[in-house]
């Protein structure tokens, strides 16, 4: 039931990714070959690479989303482990041969259902749709833009394919099935419960006795060499020329406030605002003449009892309008923006003043009787308003345009007197910045900054960059941001001195040395207990099932839960590391009664979603070795915190 539970709660990862982000999966890969490829090139998958940028790409990608989920509880050095970073490998390599597969089987969605899933994605978002049931397309692009970058023929790409992967996880997953025989098996050994008590023989006891030498210390700290390993490091400066650094070297007078105030103030008005109500007799615009002019005739009516009784309007519409949207709410329309209904309707509404009632207005739909409930004029902001504003705006302008004037001036003058980046710094009123214990790796998961860039650290741990500490040349590390930096102090790769770790691994040896004599014990223990039982010194009965263990340890659950009970009482012993070691007394066994049948539907469900998860990881080997995977570079050296 354990190894249900695990393969679950992989799928679930899997099934996230490859629904949502085409990148998903955790699996095995082959051994490494090193030859023959780009130093980049981290893996092939169809003979295509997976670069050391997508990696790093999807390494940050997934440090961040655990951040937004555990949000101040998040610690970044859990993550710093080469399980988590080849499972980041593991994942790019599954969606490439998943991605392959659905490539070769030519599989891929009609445009009617594509049109039909973007449709039911953004309907209910907020203008979107207008009135008459179309995409406002230019809304449509404005979100993909700021939401993805991605223009709708982009995004409707990713869409298809998205969807092409979903028909091939669902082919997969249709064809598994639970047997009744297994979902009793399972429900039945799920329930069970059994009475446990627990001898602990925790590893403090066993510690006073430890002694550690000095040469077991130099034997763990050379046997665990690379734990100690500090990679090359680089004390650096750097000057960053972007828009931003120049911003404040630029004025704004207030004359130039004001032109641009007077040349665009339609940008500061705030446009008028009409409410509007109405009541519709409707018609159908192909019925009869006759119909048409009853239609009419009530329209009048209603009209003429509204112009001897105005303040009634909102009652006479919730009793007569034909309206099923607005009749309810007394006729209210909302606020009318232009082009939102039908002309005659529109044109009436925009030549009506405040709570005039117009005539009777023809549409497409019947027969309108309107009137505007709300007008609220048109209003210019004044400038002393929005002069804070305009000065940003014209200054940012301004420092648009001098860095486009002034990026010859930089990096010319980085390349020219490369000895320094103070010449730089002074012509242009650049800052010298500094940084610490820098790699020539980019710090994945690291606050953002300037120099944590693959293309820049290339040019700064350059040989003749170390060797001379030269500028390097101008980097473009972001759309309208160059970097240019030198090394001031170069480490190379090391080892921490033994003296520095002594502590630390005197700790470690003692905790493993007391490990080692407490299962020695312990095991002990457990031969004499299986030969002759005694409960003395055990702990009072805890009744443990699959369901219900709590406060025992997992590795505790599985022993006992696991255990043969053929013969009572039955023990077994448990290694905890860094806790010691545990011996477990299981006295009895509690069988379930009978599961109903809706438990065993309930139980059926989810063991079939289980069994079709298991298909699913299996298929993706399948596709693996299809697709020929090769890992050429191993990660685990990737940093997952930026400690450098």
């Amino acid at each position: 039931m354990f190894e249900f539970i695990r393969t679950h709660q992989k799928l679930m990862q899997i099934l996230l990714a490859i629904v949502i982000v085409p990148s998903f999966v955790f699996v095995g890969v082959q051994g490494y070959d090193s030859m023959g490829d780009s130093a980049t090139t981290l893996a092939k998958v169809d003979g295509k690479p997976v670069t050391q940028q997508e990696f790093d790409n999807a390494l940050r990608r997934q440090l961040d989303q655990y951040r937004q989920r555990f949000g101040e509880q998040f610690n970044q050095k859990m993550f710093d482990t080469p399980e988590f970073r080849q499972s980041v490998l593991d994942n790019l390599i599954a969606q490439r041969a998943v991605s392959s597969e659905v490539a070769r089987g030519h599989l891929t969605v009609s445009n009617a259902a594509l049109q039909k899933a973007i449709l039911d994605s953004i309907q209910d978002i907020p203008g979107m749709i207008t009135p008459e049931g179309k995409v406002d397309i230019e809304r449509y692009r404005a979100m993909l833009a700021n939401n993805s970058g991605l223009t709708p023929e982009g995004f409707e790409q990713t869409m298809r394919h998205d969807m092409a992967v979903q028909q091939l996880v669902s082919g997969i997953q249709a064809t598994a099935f639970a047997p009744r025989t297994v979902t009793k098996l399972v429900t039945d050994l799920t329930e069970q419960e059994r009475d446990v008590q627990e001898l602990a023989m925790p590893l403090q006891q066993f510690v006073a006795n430890v002694k550690v030498t000095d040469e077991m210390v130099k034997a763990y700290y050379d046997k665990n060499a690379k734990q100690y390993a500090l990679p090359e490091q680089a004390r650096i400066e750097y000057v960053v020329l972007d828009a931003k650094a120049i911003e404040g070297q630029v004025t704004v007078s207030d004359d130039e406030v004001a032109a641009f105030y007077k040349a665009n103030q339609a940008r500061y008005t705030a446009p008028e605002e009409r409410r509007a109500s109405h009541i519709l007799v409707a018609v159908n615009k192909d019925a009869k003449a006759a119909d048409k002019a009853a239609a009419k005739a009530k329209a009048e009516a209603i009209l003429a009892d509204l112009k001897k009784a105005p303040g009634s309007f909102a009652q006479v519409a919730k009793a007569k309008s034909e309206d099923p949207g607005s009749a309810e709410q007394g006729g209210d329309l909302g606020v009318i923006e232009k082009g939102s209904l039908v002309p005659s309707v529109e044109q009436s509404i925009f030549a009506l003043k405040q709570g005039e009632i117009s005539n009777v207005v023809e549409s497409e739909f019947g027969y309108h009787v309107i009137t505007v409930t709300s007008l609220k004029p048109a209003v210019i902001k004044p400038m002393d308003e929005v002069k804070t504003e305009i000065a940003a705006d014209l200054r940012k302008q301004k420092a648009g345009k001098k860095y486009s004037e002034v990026v010859e001036t930089f990096t010319n003058t980085v390349y020219e007197q490369a000895d320094s980046l103070k010449p730089v710094a002074d012509k242009l009123g650049l800052k010298i910045e500094t940084a610490e214990n820098v790699t020539r790796t980019p710090a994945a998961g690291a606050a953002p900054a300037p120099y944590n860039n693959a293309k820049f650290l290339t040019a700064l741990f350059a040989d003749d960059a170390v060797k001379n500490k030269r500028n390097t040349e101008a980097v473009e590390v972001a759309p309208s941001t160059l970097v240019s930096g030198r090394i001031v102090e170069f480490k190379p790769a090391s080892q921490k001195p033994l003296a520095d770790v002594a502590a630390e691994i005197r700790q470690r040896v003692t905790a493993e040395e007391a490990m080692k004599a407490a299962k020695a014990a312990g095991e002990a223990k457990l031969a004499a207990l299986k030969k002759a039982d005694d409960a003395t010194g055990f702990s009072p009965v805890q009744a443990v099932s699959r369901a219900k263990a709590e406060g025992m340890p997992p590795a505790v659950a599985r022993a006992v839960l696991k255990a043969d009970t053929s013969k009572l009482p039955a023990y077994v012993g448990v290694e905890l590391p860094g806790m010691g070691y545990g011996i477990y007394r299981i006295s009895k066994v509690h069988q379930p009664a009978a599961a109903d049948e809706a438990r065993l539907a309930s139980a059926r469900e989810q063991i079939g979603n289980i069994v079709a998860q298991q298909d699913m990881l299996n298929y993706v080997e399948v596709l693996k070795e299809k697709a020929k995977v090769k890992i050429l570079r191993p990660v685990t050296e990737t940093k997952a915190d930026g400690a450098q």
